[in-house]
């Protein structure tokens, strides 16, 4: 069948659907990439938080797939909100590739040896919170942009260290860029880091069928308990909310993570369950994080604009 993928336009989008589009013609289906602007794309240099959008990089891929312009979507499952539009629905979710955050610093050096006052940066509240219940005595900058483009900011001497997503890094060839992986216990990584949603129309029988076979249950099971967590604290990707689901031993492990931007607060709660129960999981995180004070820590205002 012919099938039309929708997708951003950045070196990482189209790779996460050029993946899916090799994919697809292996097994005989005739299929072509949409690429679409997201709001995200048309405000480069806008401080994600301080938007207070949520989907940023998806709605006008959506609109897309509502309007049958697309026939699937592909996205960063990290950048997918937990509420879809009616119709819509995440029909795969492929191998999880490494989930960690990655410090690319210049020179190498490690993040325990950044001199005080070191400038590292990123563009999530999340990162910036544990970064700095980590080391306060750093200095987290905003940055925006593609992956190369930061990788050329650090270069040029924007910052002395950056702190991306380890699966954006290897998927475009940059792993040998990566100075070290943070631990999940030091920064508990974004919901859905490292997965991928392809997103459908629910009716669509004919491309359900068709993408089935990229669906990794394990991932898409681990994924789906840190979705519950995240929408049972009523946050998005751009709030200082973090989890990571693993399996072990025959059971699915939830860490979930809430700390206020200056990281001066970090809650964290993890519990065990079954793996096919994942939304009980989740909701049982999100509880015992509320019952720990998350909703107050994420009342706190964002930080001060440099």
């Amino acid at each position: 069948m012919k099938i039309i993928i929708g997708s951003r336009g950045s070196s990482l989008a189209l790779w996460q659907a050029n993946w899916v589009k090799e994919r697809l013609e292996s097994d005989g289906h005739e299929v072509k990439i949409e690429i679409i602007k997201t709001s995200g794309d048309k405000l480069p240099n806008a401080v994600l938080a301080a938007s207070g959008t949520k989907g940023l990089f998806i709605k006008e891929i959506e609109e897309a797939l509502v309007a049958g312009q697309v026939d699937l979507a592909v996205h960063s499952m990290k950048d997918l909100p937990t509420d879809l539009p009616q119709g819509l629905g995440v029909a795969a979710v492929p191998e999880r590739e490494d989930p960690r955050d990655a410090l690319v610093s210049k020179g190498g050096l490690l993040f325990e040896d950044l001199p005080a006052g070191a400038r590292i940066a990123t563009s999530s509240l999340r990162r910036q919170s544990q970064l700095l219940a980590l080391r306060p005595d750093l200095d987290v900058v905003p940055m925006r942009g593609n992956v190369d483009t930061r990788l050329q900011k650090l270069e040029r001497g924007d910052c002395e260290a950056l702190v991306l997503a380890a699966a954006g890094l290897k998927r475009l060839g940059f792993a040998s860029r990566i100075t070290s992986c943070f631990r999940e216990d030091e920064i508990c990584p974004a919901v859905g880091q490292g997965a991928l949603a392809i997103e459908i129309r629910t009716q669509n029988a004919a491309v359900k069928e068709a993408v089935a076979e990229l669906d990794h249950p394990a991932t898409h099971q681990a994924v789906r308990a840190e979705r519950v967590m995240l929408k049972a604290l009523g946050g998005g990707c751009l709030l200082p909310i973090a989890a990571y689901a693993k399996h072990l031993s025959g059971k699915l492990h939830l860490t979930g993570v809430v700390a206020d931007p200056a990281g001066r607060q970090v809650v964290r709660a993890t519990a065990t369950g079954g793996p096919d129960n994942p939304e009980e999981l989740g909701e049982h995180v999100a509880k015992d994080l509320i019952g720990k004070g998350a909703r107050e820590l994420l009342s706190h205002p964002g930080p001060d604009p440099k």
